[in-house]
């Protein structure tokens, strides 16, 4: 089974009061593109597609288009909200959606979704962003304070068979991994979760931080965004993570490189020396650009 593993983008999003948009549909169109190439089997979004609540129309509609090509192709998508996503909205039509290949976590705090390949079963779980405060209120018979104890929870409550290969798709902050600024911080690391409450499954996709790693083991894995959103992330190279997996414990991952419309960079030097032509030779003029000027001296 060959899966593309893409989270966090954040649909909508403006930086610096810009409009992401015309980027995110060239990087979606990439997206497919890489798919077909890869001739990947499956496609695990692991959260925050949209960047608020309430997304622009624009943003709806390049995620609808997404969705029906992938359906055109046959080539199924998991799913689940992430924390800048409402997961009633993003659930809207759910079971219509399935009909066409387009598996989504709703108000279920983690769903199974039950599939075959020729290497047997295999169990994709969805769970959606938690907060311990809505987990308390389906298991109030445990003591539930800490991020941690809210996964645990509703994973303990899932019927896992380990002899099986389960997957399970999240959007949570693992303890271990490295945050940028682009990410929503809490103060004191108070939304981590230990990574070993997510030992019993053979792949974790994760989505959450912007930086592509693995956590623990190589087989937990954020992908990162598809586009840089924060000049903190310039120096990085935005991939999708590409999933193969054989018999029980047979896993190969690989990293597919992304071209962006417009790169984000930062560039350094004097006055006169980034308003010369020869400062831009070999960049494309149309790029983000943060630049800090290193005068000593105020420029009249």
């Amino acid at each position: 089974m060959r899966l593309m593993h893409i989270s966090d983008l954040h649909l909508g999003k403006r930086v610096n009061e810009y409009s992401m948009l015309d980027d995110q549909a060239y990087i979606l169109d990439e997206i497919l593109r890489i798919a077909k190439e890869e001739e990947v089997q499956g496609v695990l979004i692991a959260g925050d597609v949209y960047d608020r609540p309430v997304p622009p129309s624009g943003a709806v509609r390049i995620l609808d288009d997404l969705l029906d090509q992938f359906a055109d192709r046959n080539v199924p998508v998991f799913f689940i909200s992430g924390n800048h996503d409402s997961r009633e909205r993003l659930a809207f039509g759910a079971a219509l959606f399935e009909k066409s290949g387009v598996y989504m976590a709703g108000e279920e705090l983690c769903k199974k979704i039950r599939w075959k390949d020729e290497y047997g079963e295999l169990n994709i779980w969805l769970m959606p962003f938690l907060k311990p405060a809505e987990v308390r209120m389906v298991y109030s018979e445990k003591e539930i304070s800490t991020y941690t104890d809210a996964v645990r929870a509703v994973l303990e409550g899932m019927e896992i068979d380990p002899d099986v290969r389960n997957i399970l798709v999240a959007h949570q902050f693992v303890a271990g991994a490295v945050q940028c600024e682009s990410e929503e911080i809490s103060i004191g690391g108070l939304d981590q979760v230990d990574v070993s409450v997510l030992e019993r499954f053979d792949y974790v996709a994760l989505g959450h931080l912007h930086r592509p790693q693995s956590v623990g083991r190589e087989t937990i894995r954020y992908c990162g965004t598809p586009l840089k959103y924060s000049f903190s992330e310039a120096s990085q190279e935005k991939s999708v993570t590409v999933v193969e997996l054989f018999e029980k414990g047979n896993i190969k991952i690989s990293q597919i490189p992304l071209k962006p419309l417009r790169d984000m960079r930062k560039l350094r030097g004097t006055y006169m020396e980034v308003a010369s032509r020869e400062f831009y030779r070999e960049m494309n003029t149309e790029d983000y650009v943060q630049i800090t000027l290193t005068d000593e001296e105020d420029i009249p």
